[in-house]
């Protein structure tokens, strides 16, 4: 299992159900030299599966410095986003919904 996965898979243990009640949307994870994953929540659930077997509700694309800085709360998302580290693509207001449905712990 890469490194990029298991942050993406301890992402997947803070999963907050609550904050996904009527959702039914897929992230897309590009991560530059590394891999694609995608994180469905539907049905008060989080999968994780890496590839793009669905169509991404959101895709955000970065590296792996600062995705793993995101997912250990070392970098603040949105100033990773506002300074071009993150770029996203689709329905970006998505992506701010992250950090409810994925808090740090």
């Amino acid at each position: 299992m890469s490194e990029i996965h298991a942050l993406l898979e301890g992402m997947q243990a803070r999963f907050n159900p609550k904050a996904a009640t009527g959702m039914d949307e897929v992230f897309q994870y590009d991560i530059e030299g590394v891999g694609s994953w995608q994180v469905k929540v539907a049905d008060g659930k989080s999968t994780l599966t890496q590839g793009t077997p669905d169509d991404a509700s959101v895709t955000l694309m970065t590296d792996p410095d600062t995705l793993h800085g995101v997912l250990t709360g070392e970098v603040d998302g949105m100033q990773a986003f506002m300074s071009g580290k993150i770029k996203a693509s689709g329905n970006i207001m998505l992506a701010m919904r992250l950090n409810d449905l994925f808090p740090q712990a």
